[in-house]
């Protein structure tokens, strides 16, 4: 049974570690530079970080997860696609990492789709890089986007991933391929021709009635043809951006985080003594 996120609300206020402690490469002279907007909607990003969630000890069970909020490449919609998500994979016994990525479409934005696409990898390679430090299992780390977030996750998933070898930073090494990915109603870049073929087991979600459905359906197809799990679900009705579903009027959409956590429990990822199927 899926416990919800309400009663973690009480939760000290989660540490932020950003992914490079000098800023950026290449742009380290603005990561001083302060968020813009509210913290349910972030306006600009100069220092990209994580935001740590950890489960109760007595319900960890070692899967950690990174979650990219989305908002166009223009803004984070970091509540409902990111701290509620973050909650949700607690309660289920699962670390999560709210990811604050640069924003290349914001008006006068200094940054291009490599600098999400870059935040993307090195959140991966820090993570797993420290997967001891907050008793996660490093071959179970995975990646969640919703709608500009899915496609960092694409982005991070189906590209070159490999450690970068004698890099002078250890974390850098580090292997930044996720070991499974949830895509809730993703867009359309990052998403290759042909999946590679290390390409992860994925969870995707989204509505008919929103006009990302094609991106899924895409992604689906690969993955059908890769002959790599996949789980899909299509509903006739939610539009784009309903979050957890928490404040929508439509069952299907309200209860669709259990059917990720089932996806979780029926391929044994939520099982430390046995790891999924297709999973490092």
């Amino acid at each position: 049974m899926v416990v919800f996120p309400m009663a973690l609300m009480a939760q000290e206020t989660p540490p932020v570690i950003h992914l490079w402690t000098g800023g950026a490469p290449g742009f380290e002279s603005r990561k001083d530079i302060p968020e813009a907007g509210t913290p349910a909607m972030i306006k600009s990003v100069d220092n990209p970080s994580l935001t740590v969630f950890l489960p109760p000890k007595e319900k960890a069970n070692g899967v950690a997860m990174i979650v990219c909020p989305g908002g166009g490449f223009f803004q984070l919609s970091f509540i409902s696609e990111g701290t509620d998500a973050a909650r949700f994979l607690n309660s289920n016994g699962v670390a999560a990492f709210v990811l604050k990525y640069r924003l290349p479409r914001l008006t006068n934005s200094v940054y291009t789709m490599a600098n999400p696409h870059e935040d993307g990898l090195r959140a991966m390679r820090l993570v797993r890089s420290r997967a001891g430090e907050w008793g996660i299992d490093a071959n179970r780390i995975g990646m969640m986007g919703f709608s500009a977030g899915g496609e960092v996750t694409s982005m991070t998933a189906f590209g070159d991933t490999a450690g970068i070898t004698n890099a002078p930073d250890p974390v850098d090494q580090a292997d930044a391929r996720p070991d499974f990915i949830v895509e809730i109603y993703p867009g359309s870049a990052g998403i290759p021709q042909a999946l590679p073929t290390n390409a992860p087991p994925a969870f995707l979600l989204v509505a008919d009635d929103d006009d990302h459905t094609t991106s899924v359906l895409k992604l689906f197809t690969l993955y059908r043809a890769a002959k790599i799990p996949v789980e899909v679900h299509v509903f006739t009705k939610g539009a784009h951006a309903f979050g957890l579903g928490y404040h929508s009027r439509l069952t299907t959409i309200k209860d669709w985080p259990e059917r990720l956590a089932d996806w979780m429990g029926d391929n044994n990822i939520l099982n430390p003594a046995a790891p999924a199927k297709g999973v490092r």
